[in-house]
């Protein structure tokens, strides 16, 4: 089998849709169709059980997609170990943030700088109108996301950090002066939205109050700065991590913490058909140190 070719069925292996295989592989679905056809018709034998609704491993397939996977993920341990020793530089980790309070992590770099002295952290912002695409371009090679994260494609790894939820309002906004709010005040606001997918917006910013009342939605932003110039001028309120209260303080903005908010859960991700020995030694060096208190 050629490399493209492994690479097709292993990503058909856990997308089970030619469509979606074709898209995250940059080649159209004729393509991947081909190649499958290919592949069975030198072992043999039928990969996939495929009708016009559905697309299933059959046992072989199943028993190749086991035997292949690791076989391939050693293949792109060494190619990556072959270039960078060719370009006499240690290995470098890319890793998105949707939040830019990296100063909390130092604890989890250091760590892992001081286990691995080869390998260089580098962060990415990532919007959060569109976390995980950056994952699947490759543009950053593991992701820290609040939970939950619910990608068939991703792997989900530890818990890096924990903190409160806060309620972002104006200075002058009437829940400013609060020692806290509920999730229940937010029936009576405008609230910001913009992160997606809709189930990881609804875990910060809920459709409806704890009473069941909707709450109602605000305008659309994708990052922090467009979110800060909204809300300081009282159109909207919306939930934030608490960390803001260090990155993000303005004379002109209030946070407010949410009594009734479970604690914000965030944890590493990576594609799960892309999974470097980068990765894995950092996600190790997470697992060990256990989540940090924000």
């Amino acid at each position: 089998m050629e490399i493209r070719d492994i690479e097709i069925f292993l990503t058909l292996a856990q997308e089970l849709h030619f469509g979606r295989t074709a898209e995250r592989l940059h080649v159209s679905p004729a393509r991947v169709s081909q190649a499958i056809k290919k592949q069975e018709r030198r072992i043999g034998g039928v990969l996939f059980d495929r009708t016009s609704h559905h697309v299933r491993l059959t046992p072989l397939g199943r028993q190749l997609y086991d035997d292949l996977l690791p076989v391939h993920h050693g293949l792109q341990r060494s190619l990556e170990r072959a270039a960078l020793s060719a370009r006499d530089k240690g290995a470098v980790l890319r890793l998105g943030m949707t939040s830019s309070n990296s100063q909390d992590l130092r604890p989890l770099f250091t760590a892992f700088t001081s286990r691995h002295p080869d390998c260089t952290v580098q962060i990415r912002a990532v919007g959060y109108n569109d976390p995980f695409s950056a994952l699947r371009r490759g543009t950053i090679d593991v992701l820290l996301a609040w939970l939950p994260i619910r990608e068939p494609d991703l792997t989900v790894g530890p818990v890096v950090c924990t903190e409160p939820i806060v309620l972002c309002v104006s200075a002058t906004h009437r829940l400013a002066s609060r020692r806290s709010v509920s999730y229940e005040d937010l029936a009576d606001e405008a609230v910001l939205t913009g992160a997606a997918p809709d189930y990881w917006r609804e875990s910060l910013i809920p459709t409806h109050t704890p009473g069941g009342r909707p709450i109602p939605r605000g305008p659309s932003v994708v990052d922090g700065t467009q979110l800060l110039a909204i809300v300081s001028s009282g159109e909207a309120v919306c939930p934030a991590h608490a960390h803001a209260l260090r990155y993000y303080a303005r004379p002109d903005i209030a946070y407010v913490p949410i009594h009734d908010a479970p604690l914000g859960r965030w944890a590493l991700c990576w594609r799960t058909s892309s999974k470097t020995a980068a990765i894995r030694d950092f996600a190790e060096v997470a697992d060990s140190l256990g989540p940090l208190s924000l």
